[in-house]
């Protein structure tokens, strides 16, 4: 399976946080699906780490570094198709780091791992 994370659920994951559900963990965690993990999310993390809402110790590099390498998710960059597919989105999700996401998450053709209600109206193929 190809599994791209919302923002709230990889830094829910990777805090060990009990509001992600332990099936979801085991679907992260199983080496035979593909994680994704957009560098939108670590663009959405470095402005709350910088806005000091969010607070992990390291350099945003190294958090990176360790989910390609660590934990054998992908890094997925942000390209012109997911943008071409954001601009024909209707406006349903007013949060500009989850609109991209959706997008990509359509784009790529994979599902999605988020308990947000809003990313349905796009018909996102969720796991939650």
């Amino acid at each position: 399976m190809r599994l791209l994370l919302d923002t709230h659920t990889l830094l829910w994951w990777r805090m060990d946080d009990d509001r992600l559900p332990g099936a979801l963990d085991s679907v992260i965690t199983d080496t035979r699906n593909e994680i994704l993990v957009s560098i939108v999310s670590l663009w959405e993390i470095a402005i709350k780490r910088s806005l000091g809402k969010l607070r992990f110790d390291g350099s945003l590099n190294q958090f990176a570094a360790t989910l390609a390498r660590e934990n054998g998710f992908t890094l997925l960059p942000l390209d012109v198709q997911h943008l071409t597919r954001l601009e024909r989105l209707p406006n349903h999700h007013r949060d500009p780091f989850d609109r991209l996401l959706i997008a990509q998450t359509l784009e790529t053709g994979a599902k999605a791992a988020t308990n947000d209600p809003a990313w349905k109206k796009y018909r996102v193929k969720t796991l939650w």
